[in-house]
This record gives C-alpha cells, structure tokens and sequence, in this order.
C-alpha cells in the first residue's frame, strides 16, 4: 500500500514527481533592492541627524534617499504626464522635494521611503503569486506510458499525448491526463482538484483529473482532453485571468489622487503666476505658492490612510492573520457576504471515525470489540481510512491484537486473520450481500447522515459498521453565526466534494446555501454569481482546487496550515493558525480602521483647508504653515496608532453577536429552513 505521504500531494514529505515550488527571491526584485536602499540611507541620515552630526553630512543621505527610493515613482508619473495624466506618486516626490526645498528634508524623505517600501511588496506579492501558478503546472508528470492498439509501452511526454490515447496509470503514480478509465480499479486521492478529503474508487468508465494520485491498483485511461485543456491547466489559466481582471486595488485616497494632484498644481501654479503679473515680487509669490504645496501636500492624507490600517495589518498579524496589503485590509471591511470551503476550512481535513453501529445479533455484541477488529486488520494498511481505524482505537487504549495473512483490493478493502478468524474491511457494496439486511440498513443511515460507511466482517458475517467522515473545526458554528451578524447575510458553502458530505456539514454548521461537486471553474462561476449583484464576496478556502475561487472574489482568504501553496499565494490574506474565529474578528477590525481614516481624513482635510484658505486669501507665515501641516500629521498618526492596543482585536464578543444574530432571525435564515442544495459537476 502507498504511504499517505504519496496520496496527499499535500504532504510535507516530497515525493518523487511531487511538484517543487520555484519561488523568485525577494532580492531578484529592482523594487525590493531600491527600496532596501532608500531605507537604509534614510536609517543612517536619521542616526546622523539625533547624534549631531554635521547638517551636511545627514542632508545627504536624506537626498541620496530620495534619489533610491523616488526615481522610479517619479519616472512612472513624468511617463503619465506623456499621456495626460498626473498620479500622486509623482505630487508625492515634487511635495518631497518641496519639503527639502524649505528645509524639511526628513519629512520629504520619510514620504520617498512609505511609497518605495509599498511598491516593493507589491512587487514581491505579484512575483510570489506568478511564481505559485507556474509550479502548479508540475502536479501532472512530464512523461506518461502510452499503450498501442497491440498492447505494446511506450514512455512520451504529456504534452504529445493526444485525445483517444490509452496511458498506463501505475500504482504510485500521479495520473497525467484528463480522461477515463478504460479498465482496472483502484482508489485515486483527487484533493486537488475536487477537495475531496477521501480517495475516491475508480473503475471502468468513471472520470480521472491529471495531477491527481492513484492508489494501489492499475489503470488504463483513454485521454479525454489535451494537455492544454485539462483542469489543471484551466486552473492555471483562471488563476491569471482573474489576476488580471479583478476589480483595480486601490486605497480610497488613491480614487481621489488624479484630481486632487491635478488641483495642487493647477493652485500652485495659479498663486505663484497670477499675483506675479499683478505685480507682486517674486520671492514673495514664490514663499506663497511655496507655503501653498506645502500646506496642501498629501502627507497628512497618506498618514490619515496609512497607520490604521498598518496598525490594523500588525495586530492582525499577532493573533495569526497574515493581510497582504493595506488595500487588503480596506476591502475586507467591504465585505457583505461570505463563501467557504468545506474540507479542510470547516473541518480539518482528515477522516476520522465519527459513528460505530454494532449488528445486532453478530458475533461481537460491543463498538470496542468492533473497532478492535478492524483496526487489527488494516494496521499494515496506509490508506487513510485505515489510518482513521487505527487512530480511534488508540484514542479508546484499545488493545490491537496482531493480524497475518494481510491482502487488499484496490476499492474494496482489506481483508486479514485476526486471532483465528478471517476479518474483513472495506466497502459495503463488495463486503455485503443480499442476506445481510440489517447491516445493509445501518449502512445506509450512516450514508444518509453523510458519512463513509465501512463493514466489517469476522468470518464472513457482518458484525458492525464504521461512520467515518471529516471533522468539524470546534468553532465553525460559532464563525458561520458571528459572520451572518456582521455581513446580514448566511454564508455560503462551495465545495467539490458529494452533496450527502456538504448536507451534513452545512446542517451542523448552520449554513443553508449549499453548492456541492464543484470543480474549480464552477466555483469560479458560482463566486461570478453571487457577486453579481454588487455584493464583496469573501472566499475562504485552502485547496489547489479554491484558487481561482480565492483569486476571482473580492476577498479571498486562505487556510495556513493545511493550505496549498497557490492557495495561499492566490489569496490576499492567510489565516496562519487556521481559527476560524478570526476571519470575523479581522472583518470587524478592517471596518474599525475605516473608521479611524474616515475620522483621520475629516481632521487631514480640515486643516488642509483652513491653512490652504488663509494663505490664499491672506498671508499665512511658512513656519506656522509647517507646523500645522507637521502637527495635523503627527495627530491623525497617533490616532491611527490606537489600533495596535491589546483591545483593538475583537475577543471574547460571543454573547454580542448571539445577540446580534437573534436581531436578525428571518433576514439571514440563518436559524430556519432547509438547506438549498446545489450540484454543478462538470
């Protein structure tokens, strides 16, 4: 039998053919070099300037700053102006140079080294993500073994197969096309593709995925679809299109920039030529338009924008959320609904032993002895049902006699002699027969409730039959009620797996909206559909199988620990510890820091605009400009800095939002109905 390592592509234990991540360093990035630089030049001016060094030796290493960390910015908007243009990039290094004009050549270069940083993990997060989609190409082998008409093996590459080809699927061996099976039967792990958290049994005319591993047994597959077209390399493609075409991320100030930017200049200009052609002089025009810039530069808006969500990115972080960016954390408070994954995201990913039925009447009357039995014959077995077997009868101290005489058949089960007796496990529709009725019903209750029912035998009579399924994360009922609270709305289910699976957890978690065999790009097209109506989907997921999903929603969110590495690279923010708890604690925190730069920009722009007017319409004096400007800076930073305090994490609100919920009983139905179920299968 194969080890787990070799059926979970997920597994921490590489495998031969298992894909290898090629990741671009964060130092093969100009920005990120750059960027390093400016930061640098702007520590070592900043040590110089507090021990007293010489002005001119901490003057320039503020204006070799600028020059590291704002050529690029500076750049990219003289190329805007060619086309008509002016962002606020460019307002940033002429207000940067502005400031160092008159004298505030710390504050200018503070500015240079807040755009540099930002643009280069922006750079770092599109290189990782390229990096991730690329590596899924690896999950299907380079070569596969092509069977001719005559029976004869031949090894090719995948990329040559063509549609009608038979291939050769060994036990081990990661399958290379899409297609279907021809003959032969095993079990094939299709996680990746499905998120299915079982094996799934294959035999003549069922559905295979490249990049997906098979079992014990051999396969004959007649290729369905080209390379280019399986679902592997669907998701690749879906992954980079909505990469592409998802909504433009921006900071809410940023909306405003063009206009904004366009304004200063235009006021600039206009306060330094109109009272010079009336006549005024021109250093008098000049400290006037001068003070003008200044007093209406942007650097109390960056920073009334800034530091909450910084603040709020950095104590996120502490209870184990990782959020990409400040436009991340900005949008999550935008969100009006939410999406889940089941396996892996509701529950933890791996069956377990949920339910024992004894067979009334057989020859073990106890769930102990059962148990026991069973997991005496699947110990030398590695499938993971067997290691659901094994791991219950240790949770019980059961003592495990010894089994000889071991087989198994791809699909069916094991079989063994345990103590003088032929035990047996495996699927009930191979184990039991006509005759075995009560064991037949057993098994198809547990069915009904979601479960994979597995018999066992001792000497050829049923004596019980095990529930198996994937368990719940302890907090996901608590999650699903806090996020229908927050968003108004009950959160959806998306998954690949069977419908009897996703019932069963939805039930239990108190999610009615359940869309169930979804594969990847119906995912996708689920995710297009709830948005449809303008509603910010948030999806929460952590198979190959969700990227796309992560990546097309407004908000994607990945699950750390059992999450796949595109997952997590597709997905804008990743919960590190996997507490579902935390996914609506963040969306709380994220509409808090908006409130805080909603507050900051009302103080930001007030002061913009009483300094603004008065040296307009009067003759306001540079120094009490600069500090105005600096001291309206200093306060919305401090404000923004109120996030970082131990009571800013939403914790210990659970009464609250089951209050919140009972409000809104009948508006999320979240408590009531049935659930709505349903399947898209491609």
């Amino acid at each position: 039998m194969l080890t787990d390592a070799r059926l979970r592509p997920d597994s921490a234990v590489i495998t031969q053919g298992a894909p290898r991540r090629r990741r671009t360093p964060l130092w093969a990035l100009a920005e990120a070099r750059w960027a390093a630089a400016a930061v640098g030049l702007f520590a070592a001016g900043g040590v110089l300037q507090l021990a007293g060094g010489p002005p001119w030796s901490w003057w320039t290493l503020y204006l070799a700053c600028y020059a590291a960390g704002g050529w690029e910015p500076g750049l990219a908007g003289l190329r805007a102006l060619r086309h008509k243009t002016l962002d606020v990039d460019l307002l940033m290094v002429i207000a940067a140079i502005g400031a160092a004009s008159i004298g505030q050549v710390f504050d200018g270069a503070l500015l240079i080294v807040i755009f540099a940083t930002s643009g280069a993990l922006e750079a770092f997060a599109t290189q990782r993500t390229a990096d991730s989609v690329r590596s899924l190409l690896d999950l299907a082998p380079p070569r596969v073994t092509r069977v001719d008409a005559f029976g004869g093996e031949e090894a090719i590459d995948v990329a040559d197969l063509a549609v009608a080809d038979v291939i050769l699927i060994r036990p081990g061996e990661r399958i290379g096309a899409d297609g279907h099976v021809l003959d032969g039967a095993s079990e094939v792990d299709q996680a990746t593709i499905t998120g299915e958290p079982l094996p799934v049994a294959k035999c003549t005319g069922d559905e295979v995925f490249a990049g997906t591993f098979n079992g014990t047994g051999a396969l004959r597959v007649r290729v369905a679809k080209s390379a280019t077209d399986t679902v592997v390399a669907r998701i690749v493609a879906m992954v980079e299109e909505a990469s592409v075409t998802k909504a433009p991320t921006q900071l809410f100030i940023e909306k405003v920039e063009q206009r904004y930017s366009l304004g200063v200049v235009v006021a600039t200009l206009a306060l330094f030529g109109i009272p010079l052609a009336l006549g005024e002089d021109l250093t008098t025009s000049l400290l006037r338009a001068m003070t003008f810039m200044i007093v209406a530069s942007p650097c109390a808006v960056v920073l009334a924008t800034m530091p909450p969500l910084l603040a709020a990115m950095a104590t996120a972080g502490r209870h184990g959320v990782l959020i990409k960016s400040a436009v991340v954390m900005e949008r999550l408070a935008q969100t009006g609904q939410v999406a889940f994954d089941k396996t892996g995201t509701l529950t933890e990913g791996s069956p377990q032993v949920a339910v024992i039925r004894v067979v009334p009447g057989g020859l073990l009357d106890d769930s102990d002895q059962v148990l026991a039995m069973a997991a005496a014959a699947e110990q030398p077995s590695e499938h993971p049902l067997a290691a659901a077997t094994l791991a219950a009868a240790r949770d019980r101290e059961l003592t495990v006699p010894a089994s000889a005489d071991f087989t198994s058949l791809p699909g069916r089960g094991v079989t063994a002699r345990v103590e003088g007796r032929e035990v047996a496990v495996g699927s009930p529709a191979h184990l039991l027969s006509d005759g075995h009725q009560i064991a037949r019903r057993l098994t198809e209750e547990l069915e009904d409730d979601g479960h994979t029912a597995v018999v066992v035998l001792v000497d050829g009579d049923p004596v019980g039959v095990l529930g198996i399924a994937d368990r719940i994360r302890p907090a996901a009922a608590e999650t699903s009620a806090r996020i229908a609270a927050l968003t108004g709305r009950a959160p959806v289910l998306l998954t690949g797996d069977n419908a009897r699976a996703a019932v069963r957890i939805a039930s239990q978690v108190g999610v009615h909206d359940i869309r169930a065999g979804l594969l990847p790009e119906a995912k996708v097209a689920a995710v297009h559909e709830l948005q449809a109506d303008g509603t910010h989907l948030l999806v929460v997921g952590d198979g190959i199988n969700d990227a796309p999903a992560l990546a097309a929603a407004h908000i994607g969110i990945a699950m750390g620990r059992v999450g796949s590495d595109l997952a997590i690279e597709a997905a804008d923010a990743v919960v590190v510890r996997d507490d579902l708890t935390t996914i609506p604690a963040v969306i709380e925190l994220s509409r808090r820091a908006r409130r805080y730069v909603i507050a900051n920009l009302v103080i930001a722009g007030s002061v913009i605009t009483v300094l603004a007017t008065w040296d307009i319409i009067g003759h306001l004096p540079l120094p009490l400009g600069v500090a105005g400007h600096e001291g309206s800076t200093i306060i919305v930073g401090l404000n923004g800095l109120r996030l970082l305090r131990r009571d800013a994490w939403p914790v210990g609100r659970s009464a609250m939002w089951r209050a919140r919920l009972n409000e809104r009983k009948g508006q999320t139905g979240v408590d009531g109905g049935q659930p709505a179920l349903r399947s898209r299968r491609h």
